[in-house]
C-alpha cells in the first residue's frame, strides 16, 4: 500500500525522532529549511507519491555560497525565532509568500545536513516537513529568490530524470548527483535532503 499523508508523521517520527527533537546545534550555526506537500485537489488524504513539493531557486548573488542554486525555502536561526520551527515557517513565508501551519500543517523532520564543501559556511541544516492545503499558493517574496516551483514527487523520484551536473570552480570541476526536471537542475544539498525523504517513504 502506497504511503499516504496521513502516516507519513508516523513513518518520520519512527526514523528521526518527534519535531521537538530537532534542537540547535550550540558548536555551529543553525538554520531550517521546509520540505512543503501539496496534494491534489478534493483529495483528504492522499498518497505521498501523488503529491508536490515546493522548490525555489535562489538568485544570482556574489555573496551567497548557494548562489543560483534550487533549494527549498529556509534559512537561518534568528534571534526573533522560538525555535527551528518557527524558522521554517518564518523563512518560508518571507521567501514564498506561503503561510505553514505551526501546528496541524508540521508532519515531521528529516536528518540534519551540513554542507561537505571546504568554502561552504559550518552550519547544521534541519529539514522539517510541512503539508499545505491543495489551493496554497507561493510566489517570489523576497529579492534573495529567482523563481518558485511546485514539482511532483513522481517526477522528483524518477531515475530516469537522475544524472550528474558539472561544477566548475576556477579550473576545477567535480561532478555531482543531480535531479532534472522541468528545464531545472537540483543537486547539492537539496539533493540529498530531496532523496533522503524519497527514501524514508518508499518512493
Amino acid at each position: 500500500m502506497p504511503l499516504r499523508l496521513s502516516g507519513l508523521s508516523q513513518a518520520l517520527g519512527d526514523r528521526f525522532g518527534p519535531v521537538e527533537s530537532a534542537r540547535p546545534d550550540h558548536d555551529r550555526r543553525n538554520a531550517a529549511v521546509a520540505l512543503v506537500l501539496r496534494g491534489p485537489t478534493d483529495v483528504a488524504d492522499p498518497p505521498v507519491r501523488d503529491c508536490e513539493v515546493l522548490v525555489i531557486r535562489r538568485s544570482d548573488s556574489p555573496t551567497d555560497p548557494w548562489s543560483g542554486q534550487m533549494a527549498l525555502p529556509g534559512g537561518s536561526l534568528d534571534e526573533v525565532d522560538d525555535g527551528l520551527l518557527a524558522t521554517a515557517v518564518r523563512e518560508t513565508h518571507e521567501e514564498t509568500g506561503l503561510r505553514l501551519d505551526r501546528s496541524g500543517g508540521v508532519l515531521g523532520r528529516l536528518e540534519t545536513a551540513r554542507p561537505m564543501g571546504v568554502r561552504l559556511p559550518v552550519i547544521t541544516i534541519w529539514p522539517l516537513v510541512f503539508r499545505a492545503p491543495s489551493d496554497a499558493v507561493a510566489r517570489v517574496g523576497s529579492p534573495e529568490v529567482a523563481s518558485v516551483h511546485w514539482f511532483r514527487v513522481p517526477d522528483l523520484s524518477d531515475t530516469e530524470k537522475r544524472g550528474s551536473y558539472p561544477w566548475r570552480e576556477g579550473g576545477l570541476v567535480r561532478w555531482f548527483p543531480c535531479i532534472k526536471v522541468e528545464g531545472r537542475v537540483i543537486w547539492g544539498l537539496t539533493y540529498r535532503i530531496l532523496t533522503g525523504f524519497l527514501e524514508v517513504v518508499g518512493i
